[in-house]
């Protein structure tokens, strides 16, 4: 039997040719308006022609008031599809699928004069204090997220992936630490859970491909989650329609993190079987061994690879050297590779 890293992997009507996803990490090369800059067309492109079975592109924030920092990039208006599109072509035409990571900053958003969050705690010191959201605001919230599942479609994208995760909005309604609403948004598992579910199922009224979510399995922080109190959630994720948990951990609230190589895969093989859905490995895996091992002992169904491919765009080559495995050459490299 070959290598199962370089298996394919079917999720819903997209295969991938290989379990290689490049991991969502941005790029801070946008202007204001967050449209596709010459940066980003050479990055990504580049990571296809390595070899890759699925790039993630970075962050796109669904509103304007939603991103990390104003270099981020945008989905938030129809200006910005052309930009999102022509990636697309350039990704797909090297022979990689392409999915993109639709988010909001909440209480981690830096350059905004008025930052929302599910309660009015700052992250820390150094962040401003946010405004607790109304219904309203939650209302418009869900809704941008739909749009910028809709414009994500015409784009062209395959897989859409909620960013979930690292103590950004939907990760500050999921967590108790961030969350200390009253209302039916805070309070009792269900309610935190409440914020996600409604995005998940207005996203699911445009977009029928595989979605994916992004959460920080464990918050490193007494009362905060785990991957075992994350794992009920996934049960309801997996009903509503997500199709594959991306497991990160960390970064709701400021807290010491030991990370060593693989050191979030635990999780990943927690919510895998507790919840029974297909998850990604990702955090210091730099090894095509370290990947196949993860594999191997279904522990997750993908691995994400995050900075390695940011030092080696070729990462898959050399883990296929590693691993004894095939893996085609671009045909421009033949005489290389």
């Amino acid at each position: 039997m070959g290598a199962k890293l370089f298996s394919s992997y079917t999720i819903k009507d997209v295969t991938l040719k290989n379990r290689i996803v490049m991991s969502p990490m941005c790029m801070y090369s946008c202007k204001e308006d967050g449209i596709v800059q010459n940066w980003h067309k050479t990055h990504y492109t580049s990571r296809a022609v390595g070899g890759a079975g699925l790039i993630i592109t970075e962050a796109a924030a669904v509103t304007k008031q939603g991103r990390i920092t104003n270099q981020d990039l945008g989905i938030w208006n129809d200006d910005q599809i052309a930009g999102l599109s022509e990636l697309v072509s350039l990704v797909k035409e090297q022979g990689a699928k392409i999915g993109i990571q639709l988010a909001h900053a909440g209480r981690k958003a830096q350059d905004e004069e008025e930052i929302i969050a599910p309660s009015s705690i700052a992250f820390s010191g150094h962040y401003k204090l946010p405004k607790e959201m109304t219904k309203v605001d939650i209302q418009k919230t869900v809704l941008a997220f739909r749009n910028g599942a809709d414009r994500a479609a015409k784009a062209g994208f395959e897989v859409i992936e909620l960013h979930a995760a690292h103590g950004y909005l939907i990760n500050e309604f999921l967590s108790p630490l961030s969350n200390r609403r009253e209302d039916e948004y805070g309070g009792s598992e269900a309610n935190r859970y409440r914020f996600l579910k409604e995005i998940i199922a207005s996203v699911r009224e445009v977009w029928n491909g595989p979605l994916f979510v992004r959460l920080s399995a464990h918050d490193y922080s007494e009362g905060g989650m785990t991957a075992e109190q994350y794992t009920k959630m996934v049960k309801w994720m997996k009903e509503e329609g997500a199709d594959l948990i991306d497991v990160s951990s960390g970064a709701v609230v400021p807290a010491p993190i030991n990370p060593y190589p693989g050191y979030q895969v635990p999780f990943s093989e927690t919510i895998k079987h507790g919840a029974e859905l297909a998850t990604g490995a990702v955090g210091l895996i730099t090894t095509g061994t370290q990947a196949e091992e993860i594999l191997q002992n279904n522990r997750a169904d993908v691995v994400f690879i995050g900075r390695e491919l940011l030092r080696n765009p070729y990462w898959p080559r050399t883990a296929a050297e590693e691993l004894k495995a095939e893996l085609e050459s671009p045909k421009q490299y033949d005489r290389a590779w």
